[in-house]
């Protein structure tokens, strides 16, 4: 997937995996996290998600990343908060009080830059990313917080029936690609509702990424 694919959703407007509403799994499992009022959380490929404004209202500090740069601006304007957009190395950070988001290349972003955080929640990111690139990512972002604790959200389905994004990750690779630095335990399996790119059987799970240590 190279960043062309990702504009063109957005300058179209296909975004079916924006949901209208707090993801469900999020709302059930927050606690997880251990990230009470004024903890920082880290969304990556966030786009204008509606659990940016849910974590907040529960007092968390949002931080985010996320490639286009129209999606920001709409984040904020349904948050109806003026950011203040400033230089971020290679990218821009859109700031307000309790959030600071990143736009560009997640893989540009910095431990300097992002900052400290307490917990990710993940809840498209992996997902929508190529098999070869999932590996890539998951290493980034353990570099990028410290082995922060994670949600993350994964799907499952016959890949050879349907093409991705949402791509489907099996629960070996979800161990393959956490299981050295984290404990990793499914919370919760629930098949999507209305199915996905055309499947009915399609399964959705959330995992608990404890740090090994913790």
């Amino acid at each position: 997937m190279n960043a062309d694919f990702w504009h063109g959703k957005w300058q179209r407007n296909e975004i079916g995996f924006h949901e209208g509403r707090p993801n469900h799994f999020l709302v059930k499992h927050a606690d997880r996290l251990e990230a009470g009022a004024g903890s920082r959380v880290f969304l990556p490929l966030c786009g204008k998600t509606r659990d940016i404004a849910w974590l907040m209202g529960r007092g968390a500090r949002v931080a985010g990343a996320e490639l286009n740069r129209g999606a920001i601006e709409q984040l904020f304007a349904e948050l109806e908060l003026a950011p203040e957009v400033t230089a971020a190395g290679p990218l821009e950070r859109f700031s307000a009080a309790g959030i600071d988001i990143f736009v560009g290349d997640v893989f540009a972003l910095t431990p300097a830059h992002l900052g400290p955080v307490d917990a990710i929640y993940d809840r498209a990111a992996l997902v929508a990313l190529p098999a070869d690139v999932r590996r890539r990512y998951a290493g980034h972002l353990r570099g990028l917080t410290g082995g922060a604790r994670q949600l993350l959200i994964s799907y499952e389905y016959d890949q050879s029936l349907a093409k991705g994004p949402p791509f489907s990750v099996q629960a070996r690779e979800i161990h393959a690609l956490y299981g050295a630095d984290y404990q990793v335990q499914e919370l919760e399996t629930a098949p999507v509702e209305r199915g996905l790119k055309g499947l009915s059987e399609v399964v959705e799970r959330i995992w608990q990424l404890t740090p090994r240590g913790d």
